[in-house]
Formats: structure tokens, sequence, C-alpha cells
């Protein structure tokens, strides 16, 4: 009252508050991050460890294992996972939700500390990250021109210093770069001849290529520093260092090398658009936005080409910002179409433009006034926040809507303009706070959801949130205050009849008679309910599920997978028949970047063997083609199996959440060979099941290998060692790092290496002369034998027990069905004794989320029915209103079958907003039958009279919140599929819960007031 009675007679105070908020809030708007979608929070820590030239066994054997070891007591670990490849050791620990991950990565890094003691002495140090899913690249940019050397340097030098002071930028990754290298080609024949090996002439270059501090003199009153200064000036100096024999000769390095200034050998290949290119994949900050970070990049871009050679351009490949900033903007233009909307449908309602700006401008300051919180909250502007404003830009009326309704009343009584503003808005007061309450404590459930669900839920509910107090504020201040000043004349008929008044007083006395008829027809209104309730249950098993709705990012990507061992060249070859069949969408590709090779480090653990190659094409906007994503990698998928020689798969990439695959299955078990036949058997046991689309599995991946088992017995014999006769079979066929050469600030490696003829061929390893301790030289096969046999690509293991994944998408048809047939499948195979499966991927954590969200709805039904008894005083009258939620599923359910649509998060979190918005309607109803009933009147004429009369207000206050959720309904620009779910099941169970509560609740509310009748009179004649 006293908030209602200070605004109307301090305008000029209001209208300064106002002006305040909204400059504070274009002031938030400018300075909040942008985003596709809230960030996630994911408690995973990773341990990443190299141990060079290591084939997967020893790898697990030697590092991995141990690892696992040591962190599995780490107090709040979920899950653990390794990875062990040739080379490398990835070691993924999942904790539990809730846990303080920065506590857990302290303790994680203790136990490492424990046992990297015991790791083989040339393993890497273990470097222990907090992953986060949002450390992938934000940006693809192109370096291209002639010498691909002297663009490595431009890159090295230039390009990649001046990124990396943009803001937001944390690093950029050089790919498909020239390495320069000083090659020591060692001359066997001249080596044996001067009584040599590898070891002297190593030891040579690092004794003469050194600098260092040995003390100081005093000169007068100064010290001098004394320095020795040695390092090489040039790469002549390298070919003259000097090396003493055994025989006591003097020789230079040049007489047992050739020296050869050269970049090291590559195994991989870059092509953008089919041109050999360097690129840089920019990576932003944790709290770097996506956005700022393109622009950034791209202003400097700009400056940068205007400096560089004109021989030399730099493009963007592939920019995630532009389906950001395109998808925002979609999500706007929805915004304010549906705002024009719901202001078309108050100017029919109200029949005066005064009055509709009183009622609209509540709008645009609700949402500034988001805009303020949600940037002092570290909220971000992404699809869902928006999406959450657009929901919430319908009911932002409801209460204004409310207050004006009664304050008109007032002036029509013959109260003067003040009067009618003070007394009909504290009037309703209450009731509007509880209303807006009701629709609030919906969101308080969001404390018992976690995960991905929490994540996403969080942001919406908090912008829904915002906007609806915001608008409550405006009703109760601003609103009265302009209805003070604004309405002298408004909603007056001057003697006219109004179209839209007769369309609604038709559509009035329609619903009296239905509703006398439902009043008259009790039973057969209930069963009736409960058909269409069981029968829209019904239709669940056609709607289906999946876990989040996918959005056309136009972005897809090809993997090339060739026999195991293949060489680049033969890889290149078929990159060249695939590059021949995409020319036939070239109207539709904007972007072609292909990783031939090792080149690349498209993912997060970089690129593959010389047998593979990755695309990474993007595509024109969804609004420029006439086809979808999925059709053009469907089409692409089918033209491309007829390439022979390789592996191909075609997917379409999420470039936003990165959720990781829709189905994934793994398997368990104490053996990994096990597993791998079992895998197979897997595969081709769900490719029958209909909608699984490319199942992988890394069983059939095998690299051929040559076993060299040391007879440790003849080596002995010898005076050799394991680790010696390793040392040098590396040394013929990987080379040696000698020393490190630095010339104009650059520092490169100077390598010894065999001639490539001697290190080529199977014989070559036969033949190859072990040097004993006595400078005697014997062949390798005297103390080794040799096995040839297929080595596993990689070794996985979960909770320290060997696993095997199999990984699938889904096409044209909802995940949980395909879950369901998957399982029925497993289910029917004879799986081994201590072997087990289970799925993760999207499938589990659409389960977990759907879980957390049904115990959310539970309790947010729990907390409106306590608002609402809290509202009356009464437990009975909120019960009847309750009555509206059951009818609710069958407009969802309805809305989702008509559409298409399968259940998913935001489906489901727009069942949880439904709990709070449709009990609105009933409580209007109820609440004023019971005022006529006080009033004398009869209950039967009360909710005839109560039906007509608040007919009106929700009619008003519905069409407001469903047709501003319209453009969002149908899907309208980039982006917007995501909200489509959400939007559906508001519009439809809105809709439907509108007709019932109108018809349904007077009958039930009859019902209830005759049982409250028998209790009373019963209990009266027992006393």
């Amino acid at each position: 009252m006293k908030l209602v009675n200070t605004s109307v007679k301090r305008p000029v105070g209001v209208i300064m508050i106002v002006l305040a908020i909204i400059a504070l809030g274009v002031i938030s708007l400018r300075s909040l991050a942008v985003d596709l979608f809230p960030k996630i929070d994911l408690p995973i820590a990773v341990i990443a460890t190299s141990y060079d030239d290591a084939a997967p066994q020893e790898v697990e054997n030697l590092i991995s294992r141990p690892i696992e070891n040591a962190i599995s007591s780490v107090e709040g670990v979920d899950t653990i996972q390794s990875q062990s490849q040739s080379g490398s050791s990835l070691v993924v620990m999942m904790f539990n939700n809730g846990v303080d991950l920065d506590q857990a990565l302290l303790d994680v890094r203790e136990r490492v500390d424990q046992v990297k003691g015991f790791l083989p002495q040339n393993a890497a140090e273990p470097n222990i990250m907090r992953f986060n899913p949002e450390q992938m690249p934000v940006m693809w940019v192109s370096i291209t021109g002639k010498d691909a050397s002297a663009l490595t340097q431009i890159a090295e030098d230039q390009v990649v210093p001046y990124f990396e002071r943009q803001g937001g930028v944390a690093s950029v990754t050089v790919e498909g770069a020239k390495t320069r290298e000083i090659q020591l080609i060692l001359d066997e024949a001249k080596m044996q001849q001067y009584g040599l090996n590898p070891q002297a002439i190593t030891q040579a270059l690092n004794s003469q290529n050194q600098s260092s501090s040995v003390g100081t003199v005093e000169r007068g009153d100064k010290d001098l520093q004394l320095r020795v200064t040695g390092t090489f000036d040039s790469i002549d100096d390298i070919g003259k260092t000097i090396i003493q024999t055994q025989n006591g000769a003097t020789i230079h390095v040049e007489d047992v090398v050739e020296v050869h200034d050269t970049y090291k050998e590559s195994n991989g290949l870059t092509l953008v658009n089919g041109s050999e290119s360097i690129v840089l994949s920019i990576m932003k900050k944790t709290d770097g936005n996506t956005v700022d970070v393109a622009s950034n990049i791209k202003d400097a871009m700009s400056e940068l080409n205007g400096q560089l050679s004109e021989d030399v351009d730099l493009g963007v490949v592939i920019d995630t910002s532009e389906f950001i900033e395109m998808s925002i903007d979609s999500v706007v233009k929805n915004i304010l179409l549906g705002g024009i909307m719901s202001l078309i449908i108050l100017l029919l309602f109200l029949k005066s433009i005064r009055a509709t700006i009183v009622i609209g401008a509540s709008i645009p300051i609700a949402i500034i006034s988001t805009f303020t919180l949600m940037y002092f909250t570290g909220e971000t502007l992404n699809i869902l926040t928006l999406g959450g404003l657009a929901l919430g830009l319908g009911m932002m009326v409801d209460s204004s809507i409310v207050i004006l309704e009664n304050i008109y009343s007032y002036r029509q009584r013959g109260y003067s303009l003040k009067e009618s503003a003070i007394k009909g808005a504290s009037e309703l007061t209450p009731a509007v706070i509880a209303s807006t309450t009701t629709t609030l404590v919906v969101f308080l459930p969001i404390v018992f959801v976690q995960g991905i669900a929490s994540d996403l839920f969080t942001p919406l509910a908090l912008a829904v949130a915002f906007s609806l107090i915001a608008s409550l504020v405006v009703a109760l201040t601003l609103v009265p205050m302009l209805s003070s000043k604004l309405l002298s004349k408004a909603m007056e008929n001057h003697g006219r009849r109004y179209w839209f008044n007769n369309l609604l007083e038709r559509i009035g006395s329609g619903y009296a008679r239905i509703l006398k008829w439902t009043l008259k027809h009790r039973k057969t209104t209930v069963a009736a309910t409960i058909i269409t309730i069981v029968g829209s249950l019904a239709l669940t098993p056609l709607i289906g599920a999946e876990f989040m709705p996918e959005a056309d990012q136009g972005q897809m990507e090809i993997s090339v997978e060739t026999a195991t061992g293949t060489s680049l060249s033969h890889t290149e070859d078929i990159v060249e028949k695939v590059n021949d069949r995409l020319t036939d969408y070239e109207d539709y590709i904007e972007t072609n970047y292909v990783s031939v090779g090792s080149s690349g480090a498209m993912g997060p653990m970089g690129g593959g063997g010389g047998n593979q190659a990755s695309y990474m094409i993007q595509l024109i906007p969804a609004s420029d083609r006439d086809k979808t994503t999925t059709d053009i990698v469907q089409e692409i998928d089918q033209r491309l199996q007829g390439i022979p020689g390789a592996e191909i798969t075609v997917s379409a990439s999420d470039a936003g959440m990165g959720m990781g695959d829709p189905i994934q299955i793994q398997l368990n078990g104490p053996e990994h060979e096990v597993l791998s036949d079992l895998a197979e058997e897997v595969v081709s046991e769900i490719q029958a099941v209909n909608g699984v689309y490319n199942p992988t599995t890394a069983a059939s991946e095998g690299v051929p290998q040559m076993n060299i088992e040391i007879n440790n017995e003849k080596a002995a014999m010898y005076g050799l060692t394991q680790d010696q006769i390793l040392g040098q079979i590396s040394l013929q066929f990987t080379g040696q790092l000698a020393t490190q050469y630095r010339e104009e600030g650059h520092e490169m490696d100077v390598t010894l290496l065999y001639p490539e003829d001697q290190r080529s061929t199977i014989s070559d390893l036969q033949d190859l002369k072990v040097t004993t301790p006595t400078g005697a030289v014997i062949p390798l096969e005297e103390v080794s034998d040799f096995q040839e046999m297929q080595g596993p690509v990689s070794l996985l293991r979960q909770n320290q027990q060997p696993q095997m994944n199999i990984t699938s998408d889904v096409v044209d048809r909802d995940l949980a069905s395909v879950v369901s047939d998957i399982e029925d499948r497993l289910a029917s195979m004879s799986i081994p004794e201590n072997y087990s499966y289970s799925l993760g991927g999207q499938a589990e954590d659409m389960t977990e989320s759907f879980t957390d969200l049904a115990l959310a709805l539970v309790f947010s039904i729990f907390l409106v029915y306590a608002v609402m008894a809290i509202q009356f005083e009464n437990f009975l009258f909120p019960f009847i209103i309750m009555f509206s939620l059951p009818a609710t599923v069958v407009g969802v359910m309805g809305g989702l079958f008509v559409t298409g649509l399968p259940l998913s998060i935001p489906g489901f979190i727009g069942i949880i907003m439904l709990a709070g918005i449709v009990v609105n309607n009933s409580i209007v109803l109820v609440d004023y039958i019971n005022i006529l009933r006080r009033r004398g009147m009869d209950r039967f004429e009360a909710i005839i009279e109560a039906g007509k009369s608040r007919l009106r207000p929700i009619l008003m206050t519905t069409l407001t919140t469903i047709l501003a959720m319209i453009p969002l309904g149908l899907a309208l620009g980039e982006g917007a599929e995501m909200q489509q779910p959400l939007a559906v099941t508001i519009i439809f169970g809105l809709s439907v819960s509108s007709i019932f509560t109108l018809v349904l609740i007077p009958v039930v509310y009859t019902l209830f007031d005759d049982l409250t009748g028998k209790i009373v009179r019963r209990k009266k004649k027992e006393a």
C-alpha cells in the first residue's frame, strides 16, 4: 500500500528511478558476455603424460596403471578412465557433483608426486589440469603463400605473438608448420674407420656448444664477470667441431657426418579449400567471451594483412562465433516479434493506445532490469537465457493487466484518477505478489538438480525469475503512476460498440452454456477428462525422448582412415578422391579444412597417424541452403562409401556444448583381447537397429608392429644390457637429439640420423650393428628374436579395469527409442562371465538429467501448493486449484506429438515451469467464486458469474503468454531449435490447461464443496 501510494504521489521520483534503471541496464547489456550456451561446470581432472616411442602396452603398464593406483583413493572420485596409446597416456578423473575441484586437484598432485619417481626415466613429467569443455579452439585462421617455411617463420615471429596479445586469447597453436632442423647424417663406414660411435659425436658437440659464467675478477674498483662463450655461431661451426678419436687423432664432425640445414620430417599435411596452408587455432581464456575474442582476432587480421607482404594472406577458416551471433540475433528477433504480438492482444482487449502503453512499458523496463541482475550474478547472454526472457515476456504483463483492470473498475465507480490508482493497485497487491510467487517457487528445487541439467536450467530460471520480479515491481509502482496521469479518457466507449467486445460477449455466452452443462453432468465431465489424460499418456512411446535438440550449426566432420600402417602419400591420394567427390557440394560448402596425418590438432588428443585424415567443413548458413546439415551429411556419406581402400565416416559436429556421442556402449572385463572380439560382435548386432548411424569401435584397429624380444642370456655374454640395445635401435630408426643451435633468436634441434636407406626396411633392422662395451660390432639378430604382429592403437581402462567403447550417432529417430532397442539387442547376446556392458554418452546424461528434473518437478508442485495454502489460509482450495495440473499433460503430449518433437531437457524444463503458470488462472477463478459466495450469491450462480467475469483476464493473460512464445515455437532463425521444445510445451500445455481450468475446475469445486458439506453435516449429527 505504501509503495503504491508513494509511486502515485511522487511521479517525478518514479520516472527518475526508471531512467536510472534503464541507463544501468544499457551499461550492463554492453558488458554482458555473449555465448551459445551457459557455462557447463564439469568436475573433471586430466593427467597427461608422454613416453616417447613406447607401445600402448608399455604405456599402460608403466605409466597409466601406476597413476590409476595412486589416485584411486582420492576423495570424491566417481570414475577413473585412462587411454594408453603409442607415446602418451591420458588419465581422466570424473568427480562427484559438489566436489571442490580445487582441493581435489591438490590431492591428486600429492598422489602423483608420490608415484612419479617410479615412472620410466624418459617419461615426461605428468601434467595435471582441470578439464574445461570450452577448451576447444574458437577460431581457425589460415596463412597462405608460396613458401611454407617462410610462412612458418611469419606465423611464429609475427602472427602468433600478435594474436596472443589480443583480449581474451589464451593461446595460439600452429598447425601444418615446417620446423627447421640441423640434421647430421652419420656415415657408418667412416665412423668405423675412425673408431667412433654416435655417443662420442654427441659428447663433442655438447662440450663445444656451451657458454657459462666461471667467476669474477677485480679491475680497479669494479668486479668483472668472467664468461666463457663457446656456442655455435654458424652451421659451419657445427661441422668444424673437433673430435678426439680413440687413437688420439683429431678430426672434425664433418669428416664422419653430412650436415644438412633442412626441416623435420613431416608426417602430415594441412589443406584449406584444397591449398596447402598453415592454420592457427585460437583458444580463449576460461573467462573469455567467444564473440569478443573472434572480433578481436578479426581486427588483428585486418591490421596484419596491411603489414605482411602481398603474397601472404590471412583468412578465417572456421569461426564458431558466427553461429553464436546468428543464434542470438534470431532469439532477439523472436523476442521482438513476440512482444509485438502481445501488445496487439493488449490493444484488442483494452481498446486504448494509452492503456496499452501503460502496460507495455513494463516489458522493456523488466527486460532491461533483468540484464542488470544477470550482469551482477555473472550470467551470460545465450540462447537459453534469452529464451527465458522470451518465455517471461508474455508473463511480464500479467500483473500489470490485473492491476490496470482493477484501477479501471474504481474509475468506473466515480473515483478520481489518483484515488483509483491508489485503491485499485493497493487492493490487489497481495494477490499479485502471491500469483507471481507461485510462478517463482517452481525454480527453487533447482538446488536438488545437479550436473548438466542444473548448468542449463539455472541461467534460464534466473532470467525468468529476474524478469518476473522486475515486472512485479513495475506493476506496483510504474503502472499506478502512469494510470493516474494517462487514463483520463482511456477505455471510453462514447456510445459506440466495439467489435472485439461483441466477439468476447459471444464467447462468454457460449462459455456460460458449456459451464452450465458441465455442472449438470459432473461425472461425465470428470470421466471425459480422465480418459483424455490417459489417452495423451498413451502417446508417450510415439513421442520418444532425447537429451538436447540438435541445432543446425552447419558444421560437419569427415574421418578418413586407411589400413593401419599405410604411408602418408597413399592417404593423400585417398584425400584427393574425397575432394573430387565433394566438388558436387561446393554450393553448400563455405570452408573445407583437412588435416592429413598428424599435422593438425583438431581435437584434444591431436591428430592421428599417417593413415588418417580429418576434415572440418563449414557449410553456408542454414537460411541460405535448402538442405539441413543432417541431409547433406547422409548424402556425402553415401557418395564417399564407394572409395576403396579407406574407412570413411561423415558426421555433423557440435560446435557448442560438445556433449559427446549420442550412443556409447562401454564394455568392461579383464582382458583387452576378449573385449575386442566382443566389441566386434556388438557392432554387428546394433547395426540392424533402426536409427543407429555409423557405429564404430577401436577393436578393428591395429598397428602392424615388429616385436623385438631380446635374449638377455646372449646379451650378457657380450656385456650388453637391454637398455643399451634399445638405445642403439632407437638411434638407428628415430635419431638422437645431439644439441641445440641458436640463430637470430630461434632455437633448433641438431639431430643425429642414419641415412634413410639404412632405416626403412625390416632387413635394415635385422642387419643393425650393435656395438659392445669392448668395441666389437655384432648384428642385432645375434642377441634378439623378431616377431611380426598386430598391436593395438590404444588401450582403454575404466576404474582400473580394461574397457572397450562402441560409439554411434542417431539419425531419423529419437534417442530413447534407439537406446531401448539397443538394450534389447544387448540383453539377447551371450556375454562371457566377468564381462559387462553399460551405456554412456548422451543416453546416460539423458537418464540422469530426467531423473533429477522429475525430482525437481515433484518439489515444485509441492511448493506451489504450499504458497497457495498460505495465500488462501485453507488446505482445500489449493487442492482444488491443483487439478489444473493433470490437464497440462494433455497439452504437452499433444503438442510434442503434433510438432514431431521428442521430450528433451528444454521440454522437461517447460513442464516444470507450467506447474507454476497454469495455476494462476485457477487462482483467479476460485478466488472470485469465493468472493461472490461471501456476498450471499448462490453457489451455481456464483460459479457462472465468476466464469463470465474472469474469462476476459484469463484470456488476456493466457494469450499474451502464448503469442509471445509462438516465434520460438516455430523455431524461426539459427539455433532456435534449442528453445523450440520449451516453447511448444508452454504453448500447448497452457492452452489446453486454460480450457480445462475454465470447465473442469468449477466442477471439481462443486464436488469438493459437496464433500465438505456432507462431512460438516455428519459432524453436526454426531454432536
